[in-house]
This record gives structure tokens, sequence and C-alpha cells, in this order.
């Protein structure tokens, strides 16, 4: 599931996505194993930047979202691919609710380029 975050990280960063990460959070919650978060500069980048998503995982991994929310109202969309959810906000919406904070403070966190590195240097150790 790791590259699916991966892959969904490196979307967001070719839509020039704001603050870009991938937080694991498997040890923590059964919800997903992990989150990507996202910012968009407005309400019409966060709801392209999730269109971008959807479209690309769904031609590449011929996989939809189980649940999406927000898109009506672009502060902050969901994206929920079962082991992976994607939350895109608008910068004020992600700090005020900070889940950035709650939820990597000792999880594995790694922004999409660190994200590459680290599967590029798995998949050489494998």
């Amino acid at each position: 599931m790791f590259n699916l975050a991966q892959g969904i990280a490196a979307i967001l960063d070719d839509k020039n996505a704001l603050d870009i990460e991938v937080i694991e959070i498997s040890e923590k919650s059964t919800l997903a194993d992990y989150f990507v978060l996202a910012s968009g500069r407005s309400g019409v980048q966060v709801r392209a930047l999730a269109a971008e998503v959807e479209e690309k995982i769904e031609k590449k991994h011929h996989i939809s979202p189980r649940y999406t929310e927000g898109f009506d109202s672009r502060r902050w969309l969901l994206l929920d691919y079962i082991d992976v959810v994607v939350h895109i906000f608008l910068k004020e919406e992600r700090e005020y609710y900070s889940l950035d904070r709650l939820w990597q403070s000792s999880a594995e966190h790694a922004e999409p380029e660190a994200a590459a590195e680290n599967s590029e240097e798995t998949a050489a150790e494998g």
C-alpha cells in the first residue's frame, strides 16, 4: 500500500499541491495504513487535485475511491481508497484540523521525494 500512497503523492506533486505528506498510521488505527495529506491554494485547485488523483489512480490501478467527501465545499476533500486515505485541504482548513500533528508523532513520515527514494532503496535491497 505504500506504493499507492507514494503514487498519489507523486500525482499531487505533479499538479503543484502544497505541503504533501505521507503518514503511516497502521500502528495507530484500523482506519487505513496511510494518510496522504496535501494542500491547495484555492477551492478550485483542491477539487482539481482530487479529480486528478481519482483519474490517474483509476487508469493505473483500476480502482476508485470507496468513499469521497467534500467535493461540494472544496475546503477539505477526502478520497478513501481503503488502505490509503487522501486528504486535500485549503491551507486554513489544514492548519485548523492539524491532522499532520495528530497522526505523525510516532508515525513514519515521508515527503514524496523521500518516499520514492525509500521505495527504490527497499526494492534494491530485496
